[in-house]
Order: structure tokens, then sequence, then C-alpha cells
């Protein structure tokens, strides 16, 4: 079972949804839990607010939080589970922030990446390691990948 169908199970026997905000995957992460089937029970949608105008408007982004630690960081990256989490009346909120590349933007390399996940009695960030000499799309999809495994993890802390 791969962390995607996971969660969707998880998610499912427990009776919690899950509600994502999405900027460097750009709805892949959602896409890849409306992948797998059953995904209905738990997704209560999805967001991708890739400018930083739609994370203050959209998802209640403080502009002071981005102004202050700039969009590829764990603050903006809880505060962006918290406004999915919010927006989608959802159990959790699970987010994905960063720089794809290629090159740096704002001072951080490609590559930077941090996973926002909130929900009972969790708010976290999470920075993957992730090479800045992959291609954008492989950014991306590491994000992907890098955001379900944190996530499957939370649910299920005893797994490596």
């Amino acid at each position: 079972m791969n962390d995607a169908e996971f969660i969707v199970s998880e998610l499912t026997k427990r009776g919690e949804g899950i509600g994502v905000a999405e900027s460097i995957t750009g709805g892949h992460l959602s896409g890849a839990l409306i992948d797998i089937a059953g995904a209905s029970n738990i997704f209560a949608g999805g967001i991708v607010a890739y400018s930083n105008k739609l994370k203050i408007s959209d998802l209640n982004v403080a502009p002071e939080v981005l102004d202050q630690f700039g969009a590829a960081s764990a603050e903006v990256a809880q505060a962006m589970a918290l406004g999915a989490q919010a927006k989608f009346a959802a159990t959790w909120g699970l987010s994905t922030t960063g720089v794809a590349g290629p090159g740096p933007h704002n001072g951080r390399p490609a590559g930077t990446v941090w996973i926002g996940i909130a929900g009972p009695g969790v708010l976290t960030a999470i920075n993957p390691v992730i090479s800045s000499e992959l291609s954008r799309n492989q950014v991306r999809s590491e994000s992907v990948a890098g955001a379900l495994m944190a996530f499957a993890r939370i649910l299920n802390p005893g797994t490596n």
C-alpha cells in the first residue's frame, strides 16, 4: 500500500477529512489523493494558491508572515495548512510551498520545500531534503511524495 492509499484508508476508518493547499505542487498533491478509490469519502477540497495574493485572500495567510519569512518557509506552510483546514472545514490541512526552480527564488535555492500539516493536536512544518540538481518537475514530484509520506507518518507514527 502506498502512502496515498494508506491516507485514504486511514482517514476513511477514522471518519476524518482533509483539505489541501498547494503552491509548489500546483494541484498534483490533490490529484495524488483523488486518484485513490474512496477519496471522495475523505477529500474535502483543494486550492492551488500559487500567488501570495491568493495565499492571503483564500487561505488567510497573514501578509506579515509572508513579508517576514517568505512564501517558501515553515511559517507559511503551517499557515497554509491551517487555512486549508478552515476553508474546507476538514479535520486535517495539508500544504506544500517552496521553490521548484530552475534556480533560486528570493534567496532560496531550487529544492527548498516546506510541507505544512494541521490537525488534531498537530501543527508542524517539515522540510524534506530535495536536491537543487533535480529538474523543476522532479522537485515538484518529490514534493508530492514528501507530503504524502510526512502525512502518512503523522497518521501512523510507528512507521519509519
